[in-house]
């Protein structure tokens, strides 16, 4: 097969990336005035969910840290939903893989699937909350408010979808997925976030935003009262930070690894404008006609929910695929679609060749192809020399080095350094 050469380029980002974690985070809760809302010797719930949060832990032990020196008893709930394969061990896992253990954070994980209900939406639709933090004093939720992977609207995935799926554990994110198809993603999560913040002991949620490097660029402290409003405006930061790949169109897309730590469909759909779920939306750019992945990220435990956005993958991911895992979070997310596998092969070779014999009537030595480490990390891409000129007119992109071949080691994988 005649490859076509490939070369490295840098995408140039205006970034502000905050440098000390732990000072802003006491900085914001200083805002708050926690003493006016927390008792001495209260219980206060703090979520961690399963996405890869930059400097999640760092926060996390930070906020546990300002909660004891007023007194107060802070424990992590790990929330997130069906992840983990739905179990409360499978659960604590997720956040062991990120740093979040009792000794880092000097504070009790308490992971269990069980639920209480706590009230119903106007439309009927009972709204479920984890039992240790419905039994806490206090709630504080923590996440990263980001453009979501499924839909589109003024609230995505941030606090209010933290407060609604991931507190509402499997029982809810089941529920409230099939609900998604009568009534949309956005109605729902906003309409059982209000509920929660009405009727549970939310004390503030702590919103993280991150750059285009996958760095934290914002942490804000909001009262309970002022979540859904400033979520709103800062969903609209986000999206003004999200990366993309500023290539269109693309014959072949390779993505290094997959992974839920990377996206909550391995993939985020925004990045590669691809999904095989009917109700899904996504952006109709870039268009891309192959997309090989390559691996799952060690931090997806497993979940390979969304490989169906694949076109090809490798036996290797596939080997690491855990079905309870896999299966739990689609059939949860009523996305069985999504773990369609699609045709895999022993070598790296072997998709390469297959996919360039799938793009139509094209010399591979002229196709258009991408290869980035994950959807996440956009910053630098190896791209084929037929994308040369574009990458030239582009203000903000810079090429790294001269054009060189593909390279294989001894097993037929391709050999990268991104």
């Amino acid at each position: 097969m005649n490859y076509p050469a490939m070369v490295r380029i840098k995408q140039h980002f205006n970034t502000n990336s905050i440098q000390d974690i732990p000072a802003a985070v006491r900085s914001e809760i200083a805002k708050i005035k926690p003493r006016e809302i927390i008792a001495p010797g209260d219980n206060v719930a703090i979520t961690a969910g399963s996405r890869g949060i930059a400097n999640l832990a760092t926060v996390l032990a930070e906020l546990v840290s300002e909660l004891k020196k007023i007194g107060a008893k802070p424990f992590i709930v790990p929330s997130m939903g069906s992840h983990g394969g739905a179990t409360g061990e499978g659960q604590k896992k997720i956040i062991e893989h990120y740093g979040i253990t009792q000794a880092a954070m000097d504070a009790p994980i308490k992971s269990s699937m069980e639920v209480v209900e706590v009230g119903i939406t106007p439309d009927g639709v009972p709204v479920l909350m984890d039992r240790n933090a419905s039994q806490a004093d206090h709630i504080i939720v923590v996440n990263r408010v980001k453009p979501h992977t499924d839909f589109k609207g003024e609230i995505e995935s941030g606090l209010m979808k933290m407060m609604a799926i991931g507190l509402g554990k499997q029982k809810a994110a089941d529920h409230y997925h099939n609900v998604f198809m009568r009534l949309g993603h956005y109605h729902v999560l906003t309409s059982v976030a209000r509920e929660i913040i009405r009727k549970c002991p939310i004390a503030f949620g702590l919103a993280l935003v991150e750059n285009q490097k996958d760095e934290t660029e914002i942490i804000q402290a909001i009262p309970a009262n002022q979540i859904e409003e400033s979520e709103r405006e800062l969903l609209t930061k986000a999206k003004a930070f999200l990366p993309h790949i500023p290539f269109d169109p693309i014959d072949i897309l390779i993505v290094d690894e997959m992974g839920k730590d990377i996206s909550g469909t391995g993939m985020d759909q925004n990045v590669i404008a691809r999904t095989v779920i009917p109700y899904h939306q996504v952006p109709t750019n870039p268009k891309i006609t192959r997309i090989f992945v390559r691996d799952l990220s060690a931090g997806s435990e497993g979940n390979a929910t969304a490989i169906g956005n694949a076109d090809f993958t490798t036996k290797r991911l596939v080997d690491k695929i855990d079905r309870q895992a896999t299966y739990m979070n689609a059939i949860t997310s009523s996305c069985p679609e999504a773990v369609r596998i699609p045709p895999y092969y022993d070598s790296d070779r072997e998709v390469i060749d297959t996919a360039l014999n799938t793009i139509g009537d094209i010399e591979p030595a002229k196709a258009r192809i991408v290869h980035i480490l994950n959807t996440l990390k956009l910053e630098e891409m190896m791209i084929s020399e037929a994308m040369l000129s574009d990458a030239e007119q582009m203000d903000h992109v810079s090429i790294i080095g001269s054009p060189g071949q593909i390279k294989f080691d001894a097993q037929g994988n391709l050999i990268s350094d991104l």
